[in-house]
């Protein structure tokens, strides 16, 4: 509120002025010059002397209070200044209203200037510009600040903290050690599996065609003669037109020579010597995989009675008829190579052929017989007999 000041006695508008001409109070309060149409009265009253002032001084507020509250001018004034649009009158000098807003400033987005108001108003302007409080004011929010600014550095033992959070446990790395071992370990496994059970095949088909088709072409120029054949060496073709297996026939039963090469292996070797094709009486033993390396006898125990197996050498076709299976025997079990062998149904010598291989798949556990009697020997100048044919 603004203190109370001293009259000024060179100013005329100032203080109680004298009315000494008859009317002059009428004229000064609105009632005009005798014969004039009476002014508009004011619209407050003059305020009441306050305490403490000189008598008779009125009250003087400050701003524009003090223009709302400020005397009017006499009539006889006004009449020689030249007439103006009357100034706004404001009503509401006694009661609280929000004061209007600086000069610069904006309604919709606050004040663009100076902050103005009081110190939580300056606090609020602060922190809308992403200052600090004791910042400088119009210092450059975070978002004008130059980017590639580098942050503060940190201190040695935050260093250290965040050092320490990064370096992995004991037990996160045993547990990364572990993890890698069990992935190699799997990654090994499939490698050996798609190696076992898909390349050998691969591989083994090959080698077996080749094989095939050398030993028809040797026939065909008459470089191999029949007779003793040296261990590795095809000397016929097995054929079992079921299953559709054709597979060249190899002296002995070495797997690294015979068997793993895809080809078929005759028993000629000690105790487990079996008879050729061509001898009048005994039994023709083969044995070949049921699994991987070209699998020739993987689907054996499919045949049935009757069904063909022939044996195809340089001169002669040798057809044999399924007749007997053994699903399941031991790996010792050699009597099934005897020239009547046991189990096969078999009671006098004969011209058999035995098939031999592991069961179940997959494993060597077991073995898996199937026995045949033969039923005609064709040359091969008369054609392919009609097992073949057909």
């Amino acid at each position: 509120m603004t203190a109370l000041r001293p009259e000024r006695e060179t100013d005329p508008s100032y203080g109680q002025q004298p009315y000494g001409e008859p009317g002059a109070f009428g004229e000064w309060y609105g009632a005009g010059p005798q014969g004039a149409p009476p002014q508009e009265p004011y619209a407050t009253p003059y305020a009441a002397p306050q305490a403490g002032g000189p008598a008779g001084m009125p009250y003087e507020p400050a701003g524009d209070a003090a223009t709302a509250y400020a005397p009017p001018v006499p009539h006889s004034v006004q009449s020689a200044v030249p007439s103006a649009a009357p100034p706004a009158v404001d009503e509401e000098t006694m009661a609280l209203r929000i004061p209007d807003p600086p000069p610069g400033a904006s309604s919709a987005t606050g004040a663009t200037g100076p902050p103005t108001g009081g110190r939580a108003a300056r606090r609020k302007a602060a922190r809308r510009r992403n200052g600090r409080r004791g910042a400088a004011e119009g210092a450059a929010p975070e978002e004008d600040r130059p980017a590639d600014r580098s942050p503060a550095p940190l201190s040695r033992v935050e260093a250290r903290r965040q050092e320490r959070a990064r370096r992995a446990s004991p037990g996160v790395i045993a547990s990364r050690v572990i993890g890698e071992v069990f992935i190699t370990t799997g990654v090994v496994m499939l490698l050996f599996v798609t190696y076992q059970l898909w390349w050998t095949n691969v591989r083994a088909h090959a080698q077996a065609g080749s094989e095939a088709s050398q030993l028809q072409n040797d026939w065909a120029s008459g470089k191999r003669n029949p007779g003793a054949f040296e261990p590795g060496q095809g000397f016929a073709l097995l054929h079992i037109p079921k299953l559709d297996v054709v597979v060249p026939v190899a002296e002995g039963i070495s797997k690294s020579r015979v068997l793993d090469k895809g080809m078929v292996g005759h028993y000629a070797e000690g105790a487990l010597n079996t008879a050729m094709p061509e001898a009048k009486t005994g039994n023709f033993g083969l044995a070949g995989h049921r699994n991987t390396h070209g699998e020739p006898f993987r689907y054996i125990n499919r045949l049935s009675p009757g069904d063909a197996i022939v044996v195809e050498t340089q001169d002669t076709y040798f057809v044999y008829k399924m007749a007997s299976i053994l699903p399941v025997t031991p790996p010792s079990n050699t009597s099934v190579l005897d020239p009547v062998p046991k189990g096969s149904g078999f009671t006098k010598p004969g011209r058999y052929i035995t098939l031999t291989t592991c069961t179940p798949e997959f494993t060597s556990k077991y073995r898996l017989i199937v026995w045949g009697k033969m039923v005609e020997e064709r040359p091969r100048s008369k054609g392919k007999p009609d097992a073949l044919v057909s």
